[in-house]
């Protein structure tokens, strides 16, 4: 990441026409540092997946910061990624943050070989956890579940 001096709409254009992202660190009670990261990385992070999940150690001259992404816009019509907001983390601080659900044995479930059928209402779930300590995922294991159960 580079820090950049020029904020607003003509600084952000050109950033993006010199293939850069604009980006801001806020949070920790420290003053915002705006920044700029190369369009190629952050088109590949926001699309792997788990995007706003994932702590990050962002080097802007020479100082880390530990961050989380909060937040990105997208081009409304061509999805590419306009800005980027990342939350600074502090030693010991829990943040909110949505982890997806994975069900696994699903063969095993007596409920589900009677014909029933897993109705999945939320497919990710609204944690407070440690900012060092962030799961990839929930597993919730279906073995010996029957129709009724949750």
């Amino acid at each position: 990441a580079q820090a950049r001096e020029g904020v607003g709409k003509g600084a952000a254009r050109e950033l993006r026409r010199q293939g850069l992202v604009p980006a801001v660190i806020y949070g920790d009670k420290k003053e915002p540092v705006t920044i700029s990261l190369a369009y190629k990385d952050i088109y590949k992070a926001i699309y792997a997946g788990g995007f706003l999940s994932h702590t990050i150690d962002l080097d802007v001259g020479g100082t880390i910061h530990k961050v989380i992404p909060r937040d990105y816009q997208l081009d409304p019509v061509k999805d590419f990624p306009l800005h980027v907001d990342f939350l600074r983390i502090g030693k010991g601080s829990k943040i909110n943050v949505q982890v997806h659900v994975n069900f696994i044995n699903e063969e095993a479930s007596p409920g589900l070989k009677r014909g029933g059928t897993l109705n999945i209402v939320h497919h990710t779930l609204d944690l407070t956890v440690s900012a060092d300590n962030i799961p990839e995922e929930v597993t919730v294991d279906l073995t010996g579940l029957d129709i009724g159960d949750t």
